[in-house]
């Protein structure tokens, strides 16, 4: 795991790739918001109903490729995730706005070019 990563981002990576729903929950805020594949999830009912569904699908793996700091609480990472779905290998940013030491906010988005 990159060292030069937040704490709590990589504690998030360290869980999604143990596929340890509590933990990921564990590092969010009460209030968080994560936005994938067009929908949006809410608070850590939602968190665990996003890592239940659409983030279990298939199984992954994440390589951070870059990680880009967006002012003092946003850290933009490109990924490409390796797995069992159609493809086999997709480019992703995961966009984290951070708060209090937790993830407030989580988008999984088209890498920027």
């Amino acid at each position: 795991m990159d060292e030069t990563l937040p704490t709590i981002v990589a504690e998030y990576l360290r869980a999604d790739g143990a596929r340890d729903t509590d933990a990921v929950v564990a590092t969010f805020t009460p209030d968080a918001e994560v936005l994938d594949e067009g929908q949006t999830y809410h608070g850590h009912d939602g968190v665990r109903a996003w890592r239940a569904g659409p983030a279990a699908a298939f199984d992954y793996t994440v390589t951070v490729l870059d990680a880009v700091a967006r002012g003092e609480d946003v850290l933009a990472l490109d990924v490409r995730l390796d797995g069992n779905f159609p493809g086999g290998t997709a480019r992703v940013a995961f966009r984290f706005t951070l708060r209090d030491g937790l993830i407030a906010k989580l988008e999984v988005v088209p890498p920027e070019t």
